[in-house]
């Protein structure tokens, strides 16, 4: 027997969890499927934390979009009852004119964001654990902090199943299409049909979306939690970081939020290596955590201790690195949200109100047109 809805969500992780969440509290009858458990840790949305900012240094663009995903971080908060979210400040550090300093002050600036500019003896000063080049600069902000993925992705799906959608794990996607009058969906275990699709596959894109005509690149990333030679009571109350070198290389951190043995997190950024969902090295090896703790050395002194933990993590990255989200160009009933290259966990809340708004009524009010796919098409 097939059964049928308003609206079917392929893929539960961040965005996903968040579509099915809006879409159900809106009263649509919703399915949400899952080819893993609840809040995994075999795509993106792991890893204990994700910084959250709003002084965007990718492109001043986004920033509407954040101060919305900041009032549903907090609404999301509430309802849940659970910090999924914690405001720390941030920090972005490198020479004047590199992307993540020009870029944070742009955005700063176009939008009126308060901030603090700092050389390098007031950055130290006020963050003693930093010790930034003489000639680097930064930009400090109180509204950024981090976000906690697997609570925000276990809040959003609590909340949909709250609100009366059917959520399935363990039962991966065969096939999906668009029948002209609806959508049909085939798991190993059944066949589904409704009126919208929302596609969120995450690194599975390439093989979900294969018709959408976006290249998108799958990337190994290694996320470090280093155990800090002073303990980690002196790097409690640290902002997020975000830091470039000289030679345009980006690393960034976090406070030390995981108690006294939970080391403190940090990691490369953009540093990967192209992979798939089957074939992605989810072992980290010694020369790797060799040259993080070498590149973070520069910045961070004391952050030189061994590694306590270390795990794996995938990008999806478009041509341009900016998202793609929007109504599929060749299928009217079906929504798609993929390509967060590496910097859409944040914007979590709000895609999946923009999803909802999609497929339901074919448009949204948030400023969207960056992230459609024909852009990328001839790339």
């Amino acid at each position: 027997m097939t059964e049928t809805y308003d609206v079917i969500v392929l893929g539960l992780g961040g965005m996903g969890s968040a579509a099915a969440y809006h879409l159900a509290r809106a009263g649509h009858r919703v399915l949400g499927l899952e080819k893993f458990t609840p809040a995994h840790n075999r795509g993106s949305s792991h890893g204990g934390s994700r910084i959250i900012r709003q002084s965007y240094f990718e492109d001043p663009a986004y920033v509407p979009l954040l101060l919305r995903a900041y009032e549903l971080w907090e609404q999301l908060a509430r309802d849940a009852d659970d910090e999924v979210y914690r405001l720390t400040g941030g920090l972005y550090v490198g020479p004047p004119d590199c992307v993540t300093v020009a870029g944070s002050i742009r955005a700063s600036r176009e939008w009126s964001l308060p901030h603090d500019l700092l050389d390098a003896k007031e950055i130290h000063t006020r963050f003693p654990n930093f010790t930034p080049e003489p000639h680097h600069i930064g930009l400090y902000e109180e509204m950024a902090g981090f976000a906690r993925p697997e609570r925000t992705v276990a809040a959003h799906l609590e909340l949909a199943a709250a609100h009366g959608a059917t959520l399935r794990y363990g039962e991966a996607v065969e096939s999906w299409r668009d029948t002209g009058s609806g959508v049909t969906v085939t798991t190993g275990s059944a066949t589904y049909t409704a009126g919208q699709l929302v596609i969120c596959p995450g690194a599975w894109a390439p093989a979900l979306l294969a018709d959408l005509g976006v290249a998108l690149e799958i990337e190994r990333q290694i996320m470090y939690w280093l155990d800090p030679v002073v303990g980690t009571a002196k790097f409690e109350h640290d902002p997020i970081y975000i830091a470039e070198n000289d030679s345009g290389a980006q690393i960034y951190g976090f406070p030390a939020i995981d108690g006294p043995e939970g080391g403190v997190k940090t990691a490369f950024f953009r540093k990967g290596i192209p992979c798939t969902p089957d074939t992605i090295d989810r072992r980290v090896h010694p020369e790797e955590i060799t040259e993080m703790r070498t590149r973070v050395r520069e910045l961070l002194p004391a952050l030189v201790g061994k590694a306590v933990h270390t795990a794996t993590c995938m990008y999806s990255n478009t041509a341009d690195q900016h998202f793609v989200i929007a109504r599929h160009p060749a299928h009217d009933r079906v929504t798609v949200a993929c390509g967060f290259s590496g910097h859409g966990f944040k914007f979590v809340p709000v895609v999946g109100e923009i999803l909802a708004d999609l497929a339901m009524t074919g448009a949204t009010a948030h400023p969207i047109d960056l992230f459609a796919p024909q852009r990328l098409v001839s790339l």
